[in-house]
């Protein structure tokens, strides 16, 4: 992988903390967006912090612009935005659903990846660099889940969202390059919070504790490599990328 600049959202904890882990170690720099500091990348010199709640939309472009305008504009490889950070809950049936957590879902999983990218877009244009965007999908994009609507529903428009700007990207000289990777059930905090619900106010929570027991999950650790090799890899304009 050639070196570059990756910008992460939901650095401080599972897939992201893992991806980031990953990129540095290769030698890349690595700017985290999370409103937690994840100690385990504190030691390495290539990592920039940045602490940010994604639920202020209004904010995210500048927020961008000051990471984007701090990359030397003549560093060679990539400059790359990983849209990682999503919000499992609210994990009800949706008539149960406050209109607040309705809100700060969608927000978090669907607008500020869609923000970030239209701003990456803009802030980037021009630079001779390859630029790419990841956007993490998941299974439940095309698996209607009882209780988890709004989680389903967000993630189903993260893929046709990837689509959409992965044609305007195609034809575009020096365009973005566009995907969406579907990671597969992984073993993270989001997983441990799924399976640790009561089935009568979750229904699907005996499906995930079943794939936990069968060991049919990914550690965030194998799912680091895949998508470090995702990253690398060109593929079609707006693909979804199942690892």
């Amino acid at each position: 992988m050639s070196t570059g600049h990756y910008i992460v959202t939901g650095s401080s904890r599972g897939i992201g903390e893992q991806l980031s882990r990953l990129l540095l170690g290769q030698g890349n720099f690595v700017y985290g967006i999370s409103r937690g500091i994840p100690e385990s990348l504190k030691a390495f010199p290539n990592y920039r912090h940045i602490s940010f709640d994604l639920n202020r939309t209004g904010e995210l472009e500048s927020m961008l612009q000051s990471v984007i305008d701090s990359i030397p504009a003549q560093d060679e490889g990539m400059i790359g935005l990983i849209n990682n950070a999503a919000m499992l809950e609210p994990l009800q049936m949706v008539d149960q659903c406050s209109t607040a957590e309705i809100e700060r879902s969608l927000q978090i999983t669907l607008a500020a990846p869609i923000i970030l990218s239209a701003s990456f877009i803009r802030l980037t244009e021009g630079r001779p660099v390859r630029k790419k965007i990841v956007n993490v999908s998941s299974g439940s994009a095309t698996y209607p889940a009882p209780a988890m609507s709004i989680y389903c529903a967000a993630k189903s428009g993260i893929n046709m969202f990837t689509r959409c700007i992965g044609a305007e990207q195609a034809n575009r000289p020096g365009g973005v390059e566009v995907i969406a990777v579907d990671p597969g059930m992984v073993d993270t905090e989001m997983q441990q919070l799924a399976r640790s619900l009561p089935d009568d106010s979750f229904p699907m929570a005996a499906f995930f504790r079943q794939a936990h027991e069968q060991g049919q999950l990914y550690s965030a650790e194998q799912l680091g490599e895949r998508l470090m090799a995702a990253i690398e890899q060109r593929y079609e304009p707006g693909e979804l990328v199942k690892l």
